[in-house]
């Protein structure tokens, strides 16, 4: 069948994680993490499951960019999208009006990364697939039956307590965790104490990565950071603003004698960013996020990109699904571009992956190939109903 899309829906769905300073960093303090959860609705019946991760009250921005979006989308079959899928892109994200909010980047991206990973979704499972495997077979047949290195950022959120801090790392280190990241950003001391205590209890053999969340500007990262190289981090993720690409050039200079990289790109809008940020050698290390950029198709370019500059991809996950999402980029990364994991591994972070029908799998601190057919984005209705902000809204006023 064509599967035609005849409708587009959209949720705001928002959980509370601001209530126990789940997400919190030197930059949001008291996070929601939520989702933009689109919906394709075809005529065969089969439907397609997406959706863009965000902070809270912003989702409602993004809703009004989806639904600005949905005339381009509905209509369509999937027939249609997939056989000029370079065409499709270019509809969404280069219309002469709503080009204008800021082309390839911004809200407008946010929204177009939502309404395309639906469309993957939809067409990997039409095909009986899960996503990982459409992209492989559209290259070679290969499967990865090891499971791809992850890393965990759930044992130290700058909101936790070091009594909770001691016992994650402990529980980490019991279930397999080698590598572990810590948010940095807000107290030099306090940075330096934690760093310390962390690397106390994870060992020497262990990988810290470090996360200032764009916090300071070019000259303080550098020093802040000097502080730090005594806790051997193997990298400083987004030490400045993440459209300041000549500043994480010189962050990246000035701390190569330390043996410490840079890692950026979740804030990155395009892959012209990417592009430049490899060209000025400002990170060495490549965060790509399943939603920030364009969906799959762009992720694919800076894929190829890393690849070129030999730079490796560590991308950046948790929030609401994208651990889900981001698991079938670093498969197809593996399998078909880069064949090689040393310095690779994606973020994990454990919570709320319970609402998704296809929940990402973790085995011995690696992401397991997922084997439903699909993007993994679907939720499960319960949760998105529990957790709609319109109807939230609505229980609140009466």
């Amino acid at each position: 069948m064509s599967h035609k899309i005849v409708n587009l829906r959209v949720r705001d769905v928002r959980f509370p994680t601001s209530l126990e300073q789940h997400g919190s960093d030197a930059m949001h303090t008291d996070p929601d993490y939520s989702a933009a959860y689109v919906v394709l609705d075809t005529d065969s019946g089969l439907k397609g499951f997406g959706l863009t991760f965000t902070l809270g009250k912003g989702t409602e921005i993004v809703l009004c960019a989806v639904k600005a979006l949905a005339g381009l989308v509905i209509g369509k079959s999937l027939q249609e999208i997939v056989s000029n899928f370079r065409g499709f892109y270019r509809l969404l994200t280069s219309d002469g009006q709503m080009r204008w909010l800021g082309p390839e980047k911004g809200v407008i991206h946010l929204a177009t990364a939502a309404v395309l990973n639906a469309v993957w979704d939809l067409w990997a499972r039409a095909e009986g697939k899960p996503l990982w495997k459409l992209l492989v077979d559209m290259v070679k047949d290969q499967m990865l039956k090891e499971g791809y290195p992850a890393y965990t950022t759930s044992c130290a959120w700058l909101g936790y307590s070091d009594q909770q801090l001691k016992q994650l790392c402990s529980d980490a280190l019991k279930s397999g965790w080698t590598r572990f990241k810590v948010k940095v950003g807000a107290d030099l001391e306090d940075d330096i104490r934690r760093c310390r205590l962390i690397r106390q209890m994870i060992g020497p053999s262990s990988t810290l990565m470090i996360d200032a969340n764009q916090r300071w500007d070019v000259a303080e990262a550098i020093s802040w950071v000097s502080r730090l190289a005594e806790v051997k981090p193997l990298w400083i993720e987004e030490p400045t603003s993440p459209d300041d690409i000549l500043g994480h050039a010189a962050i990246s200079k000035a701390l190569a004698p330390l043996g410490i990289g840079v890692a950026t790109g979740e804030q990155c809008h395009n892959r012209v960013m990417f592009k430049q940020f490899l060209q000025a050698s400002a990170l060495q290390f490549v965060q790509i996020d399943s939603c920030r950029l364009g969906s799959v198709n762009e992720n694919l370019a800076v894929l190829l990109m890393a690849y070129k500059f030999q730079v490796p991809v560590c991308p950046h996950a948790g929030g609401v699904g994208l651990c889900e999402l981001v698991q079938h980029l670093i498969l197809f990364d593996y399998i078909c571009v880069s064949a090689d994991l040393r310095n690779r591994m994606c973020e994990y972070v454990d919570h709320l992956h319970e609402h998704f029908t296809s929940p990402v799998v973790i085995q011995d601190a690696h992401y397991m190939p997922p084997k439903d057919p699909g993007y993994s984005c679907e939720m499960l209705e319960e949760s998105v109903n529990r957790h709609d902000a319109l109807c939230l809204e609505k229980k609140t006023k009466n």
